[in-house]
């Protein structure tokens, strides 16, 4: 890179770990091209960003970002998962780091919040948006439906008892 290309790298990147809701950063060594492809390819369906760093210019990019208290991670193979969703992303990155023993999570920030590598995979044991979503749904609707049982069920006795007295 010349001085133009690290320069937009850094303005680049400092953007980006401002606008981000969550940063994950993880070591990626002993991963295979398509092993990589693969996991970009689920990060890139939920909206994340998964990008390999150059440490030394990343670290320039993180001196001025709420995201500064990363910059010890940064050593060796570094990758980067950045997006709006912590949850999901923190899901997507367990999940894989688990099928696969050479991706390694060190740690992250979501909202203010430095995460190790424990809090990471707390963060990936919550429920996404849409399940918290419909547990509340499924928690608020189910009172609904034993209230209009119970109240049906005198009126189909009474209807039952009339049918029956009609029929005599």
């Amino acid at each position: 890179m010349n001085k133009e290309q690290k320069k937009q790298y850094i303005s680049d990147m400092s953007t980006q770990f401002d606008k981000s809701e969550a940063v994950i950063v993880t070591h990626y060594q002993g991963l295979t091209v398509s092993q990589l492809d693969e996991l970009r390819k689920q990060m890139r369906e939920h909206g994340i960003k998964f990008k390999i760093t150059n440490n030394r210019i990343t670290k320039l990019a993180l001196e001025k970002t709420r995201c500064k208290d990363l910059s010890d991670l940064f050593s060796g193979p570094t990758a980067v998962a950045m997006s709006e969703d912590a949850i999901t992303s923190a899901k997507i990155l367990t999940k894989f780091s688990k099928e696969n023993q050479n991706l390694k999570i060190l740690g992250g920030i979501m909202g203010s919040d430095v995460l190790d590598v424990a809090g990471v995979q707390n963060v990936a044991t919550l429920p996404s948006l849409d399940e918290a979503r419909a547990k509340i749904v499924g928690i608020l609707r189910s009172p609904a439906q034993k209230i209009a049982s119970i109240l049906l069920a005198p009126a189909s006795k009474i209807a039952i008892l009339a049918l029956e007295k009609s029929k005599k």
